[in-house]
């Protein structure tokens, strides 16, 4: 959807929004249009319901051969450097409850805006067994950047609620109201920085350059390596 000069992305239903490779490959298609929009801009991502994203979708992976879960995980690496590549400013809107994957997702925004009176960032991997890869423990550095927080979260599965993540840093606002409060509230700072009509190019580079250990381990995975990967006729 195109609100002025803001492209919002919104993940519909009422679900958790977990990530499966269909539910990855639904915003990377929907980035890659956005990039390929012309003139100036930024970008929102949204989601409706209870849930801006719980993880990955480890139901699906119950029932899929051990290979499928790479290629999972491979393409929610392209989606973190499709958005870190991206030549317009971006903000999440995080609407609801963001975990592990989702809170990733989140926090690989150059903004966050968070609802304050639901929802909370929570890295999940302790409490339920499972490693995570390393560009999130990269992010997590860049992001998070007070280190008893970042321990907690990381350590000790602490679930953040948006004050606190505004207190310690982490996120930009935090909105009152319902999801579409916080849907016009992250807008709404969007707008402001589309308004700057930066050259996207530059944004792209700075951002690269400010988190460059995340950006080391994702670059070849996204659309602009796979592009540049392609022989030219």
């Amino acid at each position: 959807e195109k609100r002025g000069r803001v492209h919002l992305i919104t993940l519909t239903g009422a679900g958790e929004h977990r990530l499966s490779p269909s539910l990855i490959s639904a915003p990377r298609s929907a980035v890659a249009t956005v990039r390929a929009s012309p003139g100036a801009g930024a970008l929102v991502l949204a989601a409706e319901g209870k849930y801006f994203s719980n993880g990955f979708d480890q139901a699906w992976a119950r029932t899929v051969p051990p290979h499928l879960h790479d290629s999972m995980r491979g393409a929610f690496r392209a989606l973190v450097a499709d958005l870190l590549a991206l030549p317009m400013p971006t903000v999440a809107a995080v609407t609801g409850h963001a975990a592990a994957a989702g809170c990733a997702l989140a926090l690989a925004h150059d903004s966050v805006v968070m609802r304050a009176s639901r929802g909370f960032l929570y890295m999940s991997e302790v409490d339920v067994g499972l490693k995570f890869a390393d560009y999130f423990g990269e992010l997590l550095r860049q992001k998070v950047p007070d280190a008893a927080a970042r321990r907690d979260m990381v350590l000790g599965g602490k679930k953040m609620t948006a004050a606190e993540a505004v207190r310690l840093g982490i996120v930009d606002a935090a909105a009152d109201g319902g999801v579409e409060d916080v849907v016009a509230a992250a807008v709404a700072a969007a707008d402001g920085l589309a308004a700057r009509g930066w050259d996207g190019v530059v944004v792209a580079g700075i951002r690269k350059a400010m988190w460059p250990a995340v950006w080391g381990k994702v670059k070849d995975h996204g659309a602009e390596a796979t592009a540049a990967a392609r022989p030219r006729l």
